[in-house]
């Protein structure tokens, strides 16, 4: 009877250990699968404070709809068009260069190539995504542009169109990778099917692996595009600080991150209207991205295959 209750106990002591770790881990796991969302909240409020600072003294119609944007003249005006349309102009060229070359590689690394290739060149391609910003910037300013004046007479120093082209090199493996992910995912029945009837390995990669794989693929496309126009260092370097509403890329320019960082360096003073701005920039940024990440979400969502 006593060896009984004995056993009984250590059982229960047992139980209860077990169950307390069980808690511990499920706290842990809980407390990490929140950081990205309270890193949200805590950049939303970093910069929610400061915004409406600068909407008290600035009206929210001049700041969507003026075509000017010199907070940091005598003469000032808060149009926000002009850094809106450079980040819009550099990163459609830098998408114009990423989408068909990083579509090609994801192709051939899904449907053509042996797997030592692959082996090699999906690591080789992602190592531009590990190369500093900084480095892509002075690479577009003191090797792309001069090239590119060789063939474009009267193009500036500082233009958009070099920033863009570098841009698009830098975001490639993130559409080739994600991309290739998306069409590996495609079940070998599909094409097994595809070539049972006929198809070339062309036809099978383009007509049967592609369409599959196109929820994965326009995600990949957003998700780039949010990363170039988040771009820091290259648009800084390379694309000009000149805020003029304009969609020629031979021309300085300047983008919402570069104004961030002309206005970061220091020479603002603290608390000023003009320093307000980075905040609206900031937040306009932001709700841009958000948006281009809450659509790649959707288009998963919404056009993702089901397969048995």
């Amino acid at each position: 009877m006593q060896a009984s209750l004995y056993t009984e106990r250590k059982l229960s002591r047992r139980n209860r250990a077990r169950d307390a770790r069980e808690r511990l881990i499920a706290g842990v796991l809980l407390l990490a699968a929140s950081v990205g969302v309270l890193t949200t909240a805590g950049i939303i409020a970093s910069l929610a404070g400061e915004t409406l600072r600068f909407f008290q003294q600035v009206s929210i119609i001049d700041f969507l709809t003026d075509t000017q944007w010199t907070p940091l003249f005598s003469d000032q005006h808060f149009g926000i068009g002009p850094l809106v349309t450079a980040t819009l102009l550099t990163s459609a060229i830098a998408l114009f260069i990423a989408v068909p070359f990083g579509l090609i590689a994801a192709i051939y690394l899904s449907e053509f190539a042996p797997a030592r290739a692959r082996a090699v060149i999906k690591p080789a391609l992602e190592v531009l995504a590990g190369v500093p910003t900084v480095v892509y910037g002075f690479f577009a300013l003191i090797v792309v542009t001069p090239f590119l004046q060789r063939f474009i007479p009267g193009l500036s120093t500082f233009n958009a169109l070099s920033a863009g082209i570098v841009m698009g090199l830098m975001i490639i493996p993130l559409v080739s990778s994600l991309s290739e992910d998306a069409m590996s995912a495609v079940p070998a029945s599909l094409r097994e099917g595809a070539y049972g009837l006929g198809s070339t390995r062309f036809e099978v990669a383009t007509r049967v692996v592609f369409p599959a794989a196109l929820s994965g693929i326009i995600a990949s496309i957003i998700l780039a595009l949010s990363r170039a126009v988040g771009e820091t260092m290259i648009v800084a370097i390379a694309a000009g600080q000149r805020p003029v509403l304009t969609f020629d890329p031979t021309v300085p320019i300047e983008t919402m991150t570069a104004y961030i960082v002309q206005v970061s360096l220091g020479d603002t003073p603290y608390g000023s209207l003009s320093y307000l701005t980075i905040f609206a920039v900031g937040t306009s940024l932001f709700v841009m991205t958000l948006v281009m990440n809450v659509i790649s979400h959707w288009v998963v969502r919404h056009f993702r295959e089901q397969y048995d």
